[in-house]
């Protein structure tokens, strides 16, 4: 199992910058991904950016430029830096991990923390 908190989410107004951050405990051996997904009102859940254990990254469309994720070197704890912080990123914001467990990919999310950008 892997478990996932996250926290540092909060009100901003819109042009400022927050920094999320994700600590993982359990078997983190055993990770191949981790990253953040947001979840707005009525809107499904997306994904906003995500590392692999190669530490190769990508991001949404909607925040390059403008966020970066990164980890610390025992990859125990996930960051997301938000700059440039516009109304559009308020959501619920998620840490996600997966591995592989008998062929098939397991996701493991933490319970989300608040994003709520003023405009």
């Amino acid at each position: 199992q892997v478990q996932l908190v996250e926290s540092g989410g909060g009100l901003v107004q819109a042009g400022g910058s927050l920094k999320l951050s994700c600590a993982a405990s359990g078997m983190i051996s055993l990770i191949n991904t981790m990253g953040w997904y947001r979840q707005a009102p009525g809107k499904q859940r997306e994904l906003v950016a995500r590392i692999t254990r190669g530490s190769s990254t990508n991001y949404a469309d909607s925040v390059k430029g403008r966020f970066t994720i990164s980890r610390n070197n025992a990859k125990t704890t996930l960051y997301l830096q938000m700059n440039s912080l516009e109304a559009e990123d308020t959501a619920v914001y998620y840490c996600n991990a997966q591995r592989i467990g008998g062929g098939v990919t397991i996701p493991y999310w933490g319970q989300g923390t608040q994003v709520t950008v003023s405009s």
